[in-house]
């Protein structure tokens, strides 16, 4: 009897709900898959939508992953000063068959060590900053460099999710689930990143400058903390 597929996914305070979700849905209807949301007890986890998330293990409790899956979030940059966090998903990475992320999920990855000579994707307005961590920022939905996986920001979750299962699984069974929980986006409107022709370039511009003063200092400071412990 084969094993099941071991996915664990990092679960932490502010996370982007729809970073964890919008994957574990997809990975929710994979046959012989556990899906694990691990953090450091089994109190609920606020998100930055209002709504918390329960736990379903521990850091130290949680299985070796096959599948390591880091999301993103205004909390993703608070692990970067979060050895513990760090020291999970490098060890966890050690025995994975794939280690993945979605959104700014990309910078904790980079933080642990994990990212260095990699083509890695982000949110678009977080993605050029990956570079401190050595790592080859890509502008695309997904991007694989074994035995990483990694999706751009938020809703392409689904995308990366889907991808993970067609490499798994094999395309019929990502065209399965894809069916079932009936993705077929049609956006209302054509602004969905900052090179549709409906995005607004000085709000891109904007949010480019403020993100990057935000953020920088923290990934920054996190990746000369990287080069120390190496």
């Amino acid at each position: 009897m084969t094993a099941p597929l071991q996915i664990v996914a990092l679960l932490f305070p502010n996370v982007t709900q729809l970073d964890l979700t919008g994957p574990a849905q997809v990975f929710a209807r994979l046959p012989e898959a556990e899906v694990h949301f691990a953090w450091r007890d089994r109190e609920p986890v606020p998100t930055d939508s209002g709504f918390s998330i329960v736990p379903t293990t521990t850091l130290t409790e949680a299985p070796q992953a096959d599948l390591l899956f880091v999301p993103g979030g205004s909390g993703a940059f608070d692990l970067l000063e979060d050895d513990v966090a760090l020291d999970f998903i490098a060890d966890q990475a050690a025995g994975a068959r794939f280690v993945t992320s979605v959104c700014t999920g990309s910078f904790a990855l980079g933080a642990a060590g994990l990212l260095a000579g990699k083509r890695a994707t982000s949110h678009w307005a977080s993605l050029h900053m990956l570079e401190a961590f050595g790592a080859v920022p890509v502008s695309e939905r997904v991007v694989r460099d074994d035995p990483v996986i990694t999706g751009a920001g938020v809703s392409s979750g689904i995308d990366f999710a889907l991808t993970v299962v067609a490499e798994l699984y094999g395309e019929r069974m990502a065209r399965d689930v894809q069916l079932f929980i009936e993705y077929d986006p049609a956006p209302p409107f054509d602004a969905g990143s900052p090179l549709r022709p409906e995005a607004d370039q000085q709000e891109v511009k904007d949010r480019l400058a403020s993100v990057t003063e935000h953020r920088s200092p923290m990934v920054a400071a996190a990746a000369e903390r990287l080069a120390d412990r190496r």
